[in-house]
């Protein structure tokens, strides 16, 4: 039974991953919207674009040719945000501090098909993004000068991607960012102090009330995290503990493969536009070091709020305060549900 407290009424939740907190406000769920409407864009797209640089078989800015790829293609990002060959410095002057980073930056197309987004992949072709992410992780993680292994996409102009090409992004680096650390920090003091899996012992708990839940097959649950913060925002998560995607069977790949097709389907349907979105897979560090209290997740942070062309804004009290939001999770999930 669902707290109904937790429905009327404005409150904090907290996010065991991250130790930090989102205020919930449900009531304001009701009031009147005058603010932006974005453009919504459902034109269908053609299966192959000469002007697109991911498409198969053409020239990208750099004068490099894309092979005719008949699947997945990566190759490393030609505006990478991080270089490889930067020189190793400290700056320590005073409360001016900063300090070399250097890193490998890919991109992955998904499919050589230009028309199409994850939502209308099937698992088998999923499953062969996920092989890719696979290789990704292990080839960059066994370099030396890699310590982290970051893959995510961006999907949706509104989400500030500048190619609709099915694609995502895989930046390695030789520190832990941010998000990472405060989750590498919050799993390993739980498994200190309970030699047991944080995110494990929660999807067990949520299993069992079955208030968040969106879909779930023999390996993989798909929910709506208590803490969420963008209001469509979801989780998909392996039921036994792993500390990183390579530790999949082969069946599992295909699994989770099916998850991911299910939630970008529902997303899809759900103001019957392409639902744009960002999502990262957060996993254990490459640097060597056992990870035993790591359990991997995939993340969907979605911006639509009311409607294809409502989103939801980070800003005011957001900015200066903490995440706020106002549709709850149990009632984000009643949604999704419906439409599986």
């Amino acid at each position: 039974m669902v707290n109904t407290n937790l429905q009327d009424y404005s409150h904090k939740r907290f996010n065991i991953l991250t130790g930090e907190w989102v205020l919930v406000s449900p009531h304001r769920a009701k009031r009147p919207w005058q603010g932006q409407n974005e453009a919504v864009n459902n034109e269908k797209r053609p299966t192959y674009d000469d002007s697109c640089y991911l498409c198969a078989g053409n020239t990208r800015i750099n004068g490099e040719k894309n092979p005719n790829y008949k699947d997945v293609f990566v190759f490393t990002n030609d505006f990478a945000a991080l270089q490889n060959d930067s020189p190793s410095f400290l700056l320590n002057d005073g409360l001016l501090v900063a300090e070399s980073e250097t890193g490998i930056c890919k991109v992955i197309c998904f499919s050589p098909d230009h028309s199409k987004s994850l939502a209308d992949m099937s698992p088998i072709e999923i499953q062969n993004i996920v092989y890719a992410w696979q290789e990704q992780y292990k080839e960059l993680g066994n370099n030396p000068k890699i310590n982290y292994v970051q893959i995510f996409e961006n999907k949706g102009a509104v989400m500030g991607c500048s190619n609709p090409h099915p694609h995502g992004q895989i930046w390695s680096q030789s520190t832990l960012p941010n998000e990472v650390d405060k989750k590498n920090t919050q799993q390993l003091n739980y498994f200190n102090k309970t030699n047991s899996s944080l995110l494990g012992d929660y999807l067990a708990q949520e299993l069992d009330k079955q208030e968040r839940i969106i879909f779930e097959n023999d390996s993989f649950v798909v929910l709506i995290p208590f803490w969420a913060i963008w209001p469509f925002e979801a989780m998909i998560a392996p039921k036994r503990q792993m500390s990183n995607i390579l530790e999949m069977t082969n069946t599992e790949t295909l699994q989770y493969a099916e998850a991911i097709a299910i939630l970008t389907k529902a997303y899809d349907n759900i103001f019957k536009t392409s639902f744009p979105y960002s999502s990262g897979i957060h996993q254990s560090p490459t640097d060597g070091n056992t990870y035993k209290h790591w359990h991997w997740h995939m993340s969907f942070y979605p911006p639509l709020l009311r409607s294809a062309s409502v989103k939801k804004f980070m800003v005011g009290y957001e900015m200066f305060g903490s995440p706020q939001r106002d549709i709850t999770a149990e009632s984000a999930v009643k949604m999704i549900r419906a439409l599986l």
